[in-house]
């Protein structure tokens, strides 16, 4: 069977794809910080033969060299998933921070393909909706062809660096495949927020990722006064962008493309509105039922119909999102 290097193995999207590969038949290795988090992966997944799920450990994405013995392989890789970025608790240089680590955390491993694994014939790139979005000027709608036009000048400012960190990684990407000329070409995922059900063996309720935050909150009756306002309008459901990565790979006419992969509008009150239908068990923890349903209005337009008609992603609805995410949260205690 084909075989698939997952980075990062142990992140939110990253352990669903595991799911995805394991059931589409590829033997997986995936990398991770550590012997433990490796081990909670393999445990989850019992009774499979080592060649079929194993993981390597990389402790620091961003370090030169970090993906150089992750890559060798036998029998040797034919496909990366990138999802891997870098980890920090505190930001105080955003160039040294954040900036630096995420350009090099993408290049680093494109760098080690190519030196140590000619056999790779595509990579997947996690990247996001922050790579595509001006905030300054919408456009009428978004696609694939936008790019977020953030400067490196803008990006010292902390409240940009996040958006600039993976506008910066991906264009380093593609630049690299154009430049280099690698025995490999690839394609990126672009997700704006991802919500969706957390894996138990991975997550506790403080280490959840801030898109899933708000159904954690809701839940726990921190919202219950006032639903709090949408400020950004886009959203995925995890199962779909971890699909996305592993239809990147099966799909020949995906290399060379970004894919902007989200299933559309929500508003907090939506989701609001949801859990109460889901599970009315919880009413008593949900804000007011007398909030607007939506945002008053978009600022911009969306298509997805690359990942649609390319990827032949069929996206989940808001309402099966909800009630899947809180009853996963629910499962650990929340």
């Amino acid at each position: 069977m084909p075989k698939v290097l997952l980075t990062g193995g142990s992140g939110f999207i990253a352990a669903h794809i595991v799911d995805i590969l394991l059931q589409h038949g590829f033997d997986t290795v995936v990398t991770v910080r550590s012997d433990e988090k490796g081990q909670k992966i393999l445990e989850s997944h019992p009774n499979l033969p080592k060649e079929k799920l194993s993981y390597v450990i990389v402790k620091d994405v961003a370090e030169d060299g970090a993906f150089d013995e992750a890559v060798k392989s036998n029998p040797p890789f034919d496909y990366v998933l990138h999802t891997a970025s870098p980890f920090h608790f505190n930001v105080q240089d955003p160039v040294k921070d954040f900036l630096d680590p995420a350009i090099k955390g993408t290049t680093g491993i494109l760098k080690a393909i190519k030196a140590y694994a000619p056999t790779v014939k595509r990579v997947v790139v996690t990247s996001s909706f922050a790579s595509i979005v001006n905030s300054d000027q919408h456009p009428p709608v978004y696609s694939e062809e936008h790019w977020n036009p953030v400067t490196w000048e803008q990006a010292l400012d902390h409240s940009k660096v996040y958006r600039a960190s993976k506008t910066f990684a991906e264009k380093a990407a593609w630049d690299f495949v154009e430049k280099e000329k690698p025995n490999f070409d690839i394609a990126t995922i672009n997700p704006p927020l991802v919500f969706g059900p957390i894996v138990n063996y991975l997550n506790s309720l403080d280490a959840i990722n801030t898109s899933n935050k708000r159904f954690r909150d809701f839940v726990q009756g921190n919202l219950k006064d006032e639903t709090p306002s949408t400020d950004t309008f886009l959203w995925v459901d995890v199962r779909d962008v971890a699909l996305a990565h592993v239809k990147a790979i099966e799909v020949a006419e995906a290399g060379g493309k970004r894919f902007f992969v989200t299933n559309g509008f929500f508003s907090n009150n939506d989701i609001a509105d949801a859990i109460r239908e889901s599970h009315p068990k919880l009413e008593s923890k949900l804000p007011p039922k007398n909030a607007p349903s939506n945002p008053p209005s978009y600022a911009y337009g969306y298509d997805n119909t690359r990942s649609r008609e390319v990827l032949g992603i069929s996206y989940l609805p808001l309402k099966k999102t909800v009630a899947d995410t809180v009853e996963s949260l629910l499962a650990v205690g929340a």
